[in-house]
């Protein structure tokens, strides 16, 4: 097959207009035409008027050599790779031992889904409950202002990514389409087949709950086991080597295999890990606020009178602004017609984060909007304490679950208010989405003075870009710290920790991700690497 990948065409087109298109493009009768698969749609809005569809075709021709011949030097027409997935191994009959996989967010799940499927029944541990259990406690949280710690937005099946927008793109380089791996299983698990062809592919909350449930029930299938509430107390391991873990409640399970697959947020699994000797390393991440506007302000800055369009959605931005004081301020995790949600996991701290359904449909946008921060920001030495930056998010969470009433509340500030330096006592416009709810006050005290002073000054130049982005009524709700680890537990080019055999750090957690596609693409490498070493074992 060949692949053209780049074909224009009008925002309203119909559908029968595509495979005349193709012919007319490629220079060819219809006849020669055998058929067509979409391989990726998206399209081009810098001119707002004349909005535009571009598509990537993988076409079948009769005679393929003579096209390909003739088209030679068209950039845009080569040859369609094998985007198949191949396992690399099959575990054999009477393997005695099992692979462990610490954590069932998009990593774990990936992780242990994959060894399933190559016969080796991977033992997977989550410390939360199963997803709808899950669901019901972090709705405790939002409505009744009661945090389960083991079972909120950060802990449970499915991890973090369930209670958010739902992405599905990223920015990783990824040779062998293990991005498409994830969706096609994920597709299989119930998520619309759009995510296989569209440009920024969503699944949004409600979707992902039975899709989480579909891949659980495929790896128990295929012989892997699913242990929830089976937090990992400690790490075994002698002369390098880990040997396996042990749970809460005291049971020890051996293996020589152990995937660490934990999520951004588990802290206290950051220190256990630390004190067995692991090595672990600070890093640098971002932290801000979350801001809320109606979504047709957005649509119609980034669509002009195209708003509305089915096909369009609502829109979305990606924005960054250099700062005087050095410092980026970017936005970050964007939900299109979503909702701010409380993302907690400690009690006494408040944090935020985003979240859409499928449909995009509620009034308001919201992202994080967030500055850099480097270990040397985090008190204390970071080459001493390299969990430095878990006291950092900490100190700045507790600011916030203060400044919000100390009742889970979070702090709001209305932007007009920010940008002149003075405390929100009244809402304007627009109702932040916030559950259980926002308490007006002045954000000074929920973040570095850095990060006040970059988002002073970037909110403005945001405006240049989207009209009304600096809007007075607009919404800031803090605090975002959990944009990515603090940490990063180092591993070889083996997937190995690069001081104890046999643990394979994996995901946002260990540091090697950033959303649920690239999270899913970490899982896929690791468990590639568990299934090597085993059949060399």
């Amino acid at each position: 097959m060949l692949r053209l990948t780049e074909l224009k065409l009008p925002l309203d087109h119909p559908p029968e207009a595509l495979r005349p298109a193709l012919c007319a493009r490629l220079g060819i009768a219809d006849d020669e035409l055998i058929g067509y698969t979409v391989f990726k749609r998206s399209h081009d809005a810098r001119k707002k008027s004349a909005i535009v569809l571009l598509y990537q075709i993988d076409v079948e021709l009769r005679d393929e050599a003579r096209v390909a011949a003739r088209l030679k030097d068209d950039r845009h027409v080569v040859p369609t790779p094998d985007m198949d997935y191949h396992f690399v191994a099959r575990a054999p009959e009477g393997l005695n031992e099992r692979p462990v996989v610490i954590g069932m967010g998009p990593c774990g799940l990936m992780a242990g889904l994959l060894l399933a499927q190559m016969g080796f029944r991977p033992i997977i541990l989550e410390r939360g409950k199963a997803v709808r259990e899950r669901t019901k406690d972090t709705w405790g949280l939002w409505r009744k202002h009661v945090l389960d710690p083991e079972s909120n937005v950060q802990f449970g099946e499915g991890g973090a990514g369930t209670f958010s927008d739902g992405k599905l793109y990223s920015q990783i380089k990824d040779p062998n389409f293990l991005g498409r791996k994830v969706m096609a299983e994920f597709v299989k698990a119930g998520a619309p087949e759009e995510i296989m062809y569209v440009s920024k592919p969503h699944i949004g909350t409600f979707r992902l709950v039975k899709m989480v449930e579909n891949m659980r029930a495929t790896i128990r299938e295929l012989g892997g086991e699913i242990r929830f509430g089976a937090r990992v107390e400690r790490l075994q391991i002698a002369n390098g080597q880990v040997e396996g873990v042990e749970l809460a409640g005291g049971e020890r399970i051996a293996s020589r295999h152990v995937v660490l697959a934990i999520g951004h947020s588990a802290r206290d699994t950051f220190q256990m890990i630390h004190d067995s000797g692991v090595y672990v390393e600070a890093k640098p991440f971002a932290i801000g606020f979350r801001i809320e506007h109606p979504q047709t302000l957005i649509d119609k800055a980034r669509f002009g009178p195209n708003a509305g369009n089915e096909l369009l959605g609502a829109a979305d931005y990606k924005l960054v602004h250099h700062c005087a004081n050095g410092r980026a301020a970017y936005s970050f995790c964007m939900c299109p017609g979503g909702q701010v949600v409380a993302a907690t996991s400690e009690p006494g701290r408040v944090v935020t984060n985003g979240m859409s359904q499928y449909s995009r449909a509620e009034r308001n946008a919201n992202s994080a909007l967030v500055v850099n921060v480097e270990p040397e920001d985090f008190p204390g030495d970071y080459r001493q304490n390299p969990l430095a930056g878990v006291d950092f998010q900490r100190h700045w969470e507790s600011q916030a679950f203060l400044a919000g009433g100390s009742n889970y509340d979070a702090p709001a500030q209305r932007v007009g208010d920010f940008l002149a330096g003075r405390p929100s006592t009244v809402l304007g416009q627009v109702d932040p989405s916030y559950q259980p709810g926002v308490h007006m006050t002045d954000l000074s005290s929920c973040a570095p003075a850095f990060v006040i002073d970059a988002l002073r000054e970037a909110i403005p130049a945001f405006d240049r870009q989207i009209h009304g982005f600096a809007m007075a009524d607009a919404v800031l709700t803090g605090v975002e710290t959990r944009t990515s680890s603090p940490i990063r537990i180092k591993r070889g080019d083996d997937y190995q920790s690069i001081n104890t055999r046999g643990l394979y750090p994996a995901g946002e957690g260990a540091g090697y991700a950033g959303g649920i596609l690239s999270a899913g693409v970490d899982g896929i490498k690791v468990a590639e690497a568990v299934a090597r070493a085993m059949m060399q074992a």
